[in-house]
């Protein structure tokens, strides 16, 4: 939409230059610099970011990974928003930085990546360790931070979340679910194309929302057009990458298109269009719709396909975002370590997204695929909701009838062979007798000319799947193409010994077909196969194939009761306040969200999965997964009450969150990596949080609980040793009130360390109607716990705060866990978690209360 930027050729010189110029320095920089090597660092300045100024600032200067202006669109619509005292003001800003860089390094040779001036003051620059100390005495810089990497961590949730008869027929249906909410999405791009993210679908009006006034890059990737009502923005970001010499342009792209297919998945979860046929190999999954269909995308690309992301790229998206004025913000990203420092949340990334929150930005971030071990987790500030990945209802699987009538359970997205039993042959005695039988790998099936088409043709071909298969070096497509070539009825894939615990996700597959994803299940396919075959004795060829079998389709969704439950991937807390791992006061994870099994779109050239390469549709697995459930959850919320700040709508999404699995029944945590169905518990607030989303209930909340950017503050400055280090990264000096984390206004209550009695205060705001509330509660083992008032009365906006005294009654090191719940007589049920983990007290006698 809008006029195109220059001609390609332009285009095309930038993206060379970029990438030879990754090259150029990794080769050549340490000759210039006294053999020192060079390395990317985040600086912070004193003077305060545009946030924190009478400028607003709408143009960022950036030297790489993103278009310049004339690059850009701007989807027909003016930019009398963006006034000239804010591009000004980013130039000025932008000019300081530069001025700064020339006297600090006193000529010497540098490389500035970005400056950043709406979120925080200061910039990414190429750099030697020494020329970074010598920033760092400046007088006018506050912090110098090393680069760090970051890594990637539907068709029926709609209506397991109970969308369409709840959420959305409440607000007016689909056609108008989320519409003038902006998603911001910091990830791997999108694919423009793809009918999830068209705005042709509704003759209803869908105008651009006024207050955003983010911009499109133009590319031969990203032509003019890429961006509509719908896809409101797109920009990308690897300077970073470029300066280390990793960036791929021909395989990650230049531009916001992804390569990857994460970052279409992800934006297609929250907020992709609603009834999009979701068609894969040939078979028909149902309609595909986000959470918010009618919500806005824009798109902020700063991880890759080849080597992930940097926190200096993580950082210039976040602060564009915010600068162009994104609602949400969606995060399926984590940090490959833990920050280290006196505190998790002294990091870049964080400190941004602290800054995101002042602006009013709601930030979610999946919770990391570091399950099932305790604090596992990956996101771990309190402005940042943290999402965990929970499965839905909705089970494929198919199975294999064997000619003894014993039946295996498999996965695959395969039609089934009617009922009709074929002859099995493993492709290991199939083969041709020019192959090559000193091969190890020719039963994966992986080359037709390997086998003799006569003994598969019109049977069912065995195939071996082993550690091959996941490292990405033999395909599942492969092997299809193979069995396709040689005319097989069918293919059963065995899993090899050696593959221990790993989970499958249901593959599609283009001919009738199974996997057998254990090597117990595998054995005894085997065992009847060889059993049933007979062989010559002195060659050891089979001479008759005995073994029969037949395949169930595994097209047809099954549904089951015992959903939701914490997958065992899913990060688990409690929270690591640092890298010594002592616990915060924080819960994390915030929530869960369906995360398994999740159809979603896919980008045309999607390499991230290898089976779902050519498809419009995939379905994956993780936290990435459940993130932007919760990212399009929180359209809905924003879109009714747009004051709502980004604690109240986190709060609105907790408190109504559910305990209980479609049968009424404690939600259950997988607890191991092998045989994670065999190995599961009741789940507790640090697998869960405040339990699986309730979408309709979140619209309704009855009472929040609100934080402000200054209690955060305050709680970062009561963490000791923290007031030079929150000053760097602020601009702000901590002041004599310092609070704990169990003070902070939060949805739950965690204490990581009760000395024997504490006494903790929360502040609910009545949101609804007026209305009478009795509370009720069951305390932690060991604990006594008792809340006050335990009734009260509350008028639409009037607040009530409650006092929660905790005295220890045992000796402990165990965590244990209660839940404070709140009653209205209009039919509002708030739930606050509480988590108690050291327990200190001279006193060994019990208490339990109940819940009334």
């Amino acid at each position: 939409m809008g006029a195109a930027g220059p001609a390609g050729g332009v285009n095309k010189v930038l993206i060379v230059v970029m990438v030879f110029l990754g090259m150029f320095i990794g080769c050549s920089w340490c000759q210039d610099n006294g053999n020192a090597e060079a390395a990317v660092y985040i600086v912070t300045l004193r003077q305060a970011p545009a946030t924190r100024s009478n400028a607003e600032v709408k143009v960022k200067d950036q030297h790489f990974g993103s278009a310049g202006p004339s690059r850009m669109n701007r989807l027909n619509r003016t930019s009398s928003n963006v006034s000239r005292s804010d591009r000004g003001y980013g130039s000025y800003i932008s000019r300081v930085h530069d001025t700064l860089l020339r006297k600090a390094l006193h000529g010497e040779k540098y490389l500035k990546l970005y400056s950043y001036h709406y979120l925080i003051n200061g910039f990414a620059v190429l750099v030697t360790p020494q020329q970074a100390g010598m920033l760092s005495g400046r007088q006018e810089v506050s912090n110098v931070v090393l680069d760090f990497s970051v890594r990637t961590a539907t068709t029926h949730t709609p209506q397991f979340l109970g969308l369409p008869q709840g959420a959305w027929a409440k607000e007016g249906g689909s056609e108008t679910a989320g519409e003038g909410i902006v998603i911001g999405f910091i990830d791997t791009g999108i694919d423009p194309t793809h009918p999830s993210f068209s705005d042709t679908t509704s003759e209803n009006s869908y105008p651009v929302p006024q207050h955003f006034t983010g911009i499109c890059e133009v590319t031969p990737d990203f032509p003019s057009g890429s961006c509509n009502r719908k896809l409101v923005g797109a920009r990308h970001f690897a300077a970073s990458a470029i300066t280390r010499g990793i960036f791929n342009a021909s395989q990650d792209y230049a531009s916001p298109f992804d390569g990857d297919g994460h970052g279409t998945h992800t934006a297609s979860v929250a907020a992709g269009n609603h009834g999009v046929p979701v068609v894969v190999a040939g078979h028909h999954f149902g309609n595909a719709s986000g959470m918010a269909p009618r919500a806005h995308i824009a798109v902020y690309k700063a991880l890759y396909k080849s080597f992930g992301g940097f926190a200096a790229d993580v950082v210039a998206a976040i602060d564009q975002a915010a600068q162009d004025g994104v609602d949400i913000i969606s995060l399926s990203i984590t940090p490959n370590r833990r920050p280290p420092g006196i505190a998790t949340f002294f990091n870049p990334i964080d400190m941004a997204l602290l800054s995101a929150f002042k602006a009013g930005i709601f930030v979610i971030q999946a919770a990391g695929n570091t399950g099932p071990s305790p604090k596992s987790i990956s996101s771990f500030s309190p402005w940042i909701f943290t999402v965990g990945a929970a499965a839905h209802d909705r089970i494929y699987s198919n199975s294999i009838l064997l000619g003894n009538n014993v039946t295996i359970s498999g996965v695959g997205l395969a039609s089934g062979t009617n009922n009709t039993m074929y002859t099995l042959v493993s492709a290991l005695d199939a083969l041709s007798d020019s192959s090559a039988g000193n091969d190890m790998y020719v039963g994966e099936c992986q080359d037709s000319t390997n086998f003799n088409q006569d003994l598969v043709q019109g049977n069912l071909l065995i195939c071996s799947y082993s550690i091959r298969f996941v490292l990405g070096l033999s395909t599942i497509k492969q092997a299809m193409e193979t069995a396709k070539n040689l005319s097989a009825a069918g293919v059963v894939f065995y899993m090899d010994p050696f593959v221990i615990g790993f989970q499958l996700n249901p593959i599609p597959l283009s001919m009738p077909g199974i996997i057998i994803p254990t090597p117990e299940d595998s054995k005894v396919l085997l065992r009847y196969y060889n059993s049933s075959s007979e062989r010559d004795g002195t060659t050891k060829k089979i001479v008759k194939f005995g073994a029969v079998a037949c395949i169930s389709g595994g097209i047809k969704a099954n549904f089951s009761y015992l959903a939701p439950k914490i997958m065992f991937y899913s990060a688990r807390g409690p929270d690591p306040e640092d890298t010594f791992l002592d616990d915060a006061d924080i819960l994390k994870p915030n929530l869960v969200a369906p995360g398994n099994f999740i159809w979603a779109a896919w980008s045309s050239r999607g390499t991230d999965s290898i089976e779902f390469q050519g498809e419009n549709f995939a379905m994956m697995s993780g936290t990435s997964m459940a993130a932007p459930h919760i990212a399009g959850l929180a359209a809905l919320i924003k879109q009714k009450y747009p004051t709502f700040s980004p604690s109240a709508l986190g709060s609105a999404l907790s408190t109504t969150a559910s305990q209980l699995d479609k049968n009424q029944a404690p939600i259950m945590a997988q607890r191991a990596y092998a045989n994670p169905e065999l190995n599961q518990s009741p789940a507790t607030p640090f697998d869960m949080g405040s339990g699986f989303v309730n979408a309709t209930a979140a619209l309704d909340p009855g009472l929040i609980f609100d934080i402000s950017y200054d209690e955060y503050a305050s709680f970062l400055c009561g963490i000791n040793g923290s007031a030079p280090i929150f000053l760097n990264y602020t601009g702000q000096s901590c002041g004599v009130c310092a609070i704990n984390a169990t003070d902070l206004n939060l949805p739950s209550i965690t204490m990581s360390r009760l000395n024997q009695s504490q006494t903790v205060q929360r502040l609910a705001t009545n949101v609804g109607a007026n209305e009478t509330y009795s509370v009720g509660w069951f305390a932690p083992y060991g604990v006594t716990l008792k809340v006050s008032p335990t009734h009260f009365s509350l008028a639409s906006g009037e607040r009530q705060v409650l006092n929660v005294s905790f005295t220890a009654q045992i000796n402990s090191t165990s965590a244990s866990f209660g839940r404070i719940g709140i009653f209205g007589h209009l039919g509002h049920v708030i739930n606050i978690p509480v988590s108690v983990i050291v327990k200190i007290s001279y006193n060994t006698t019990s208490d339990t209360n109940f819940l009334q």
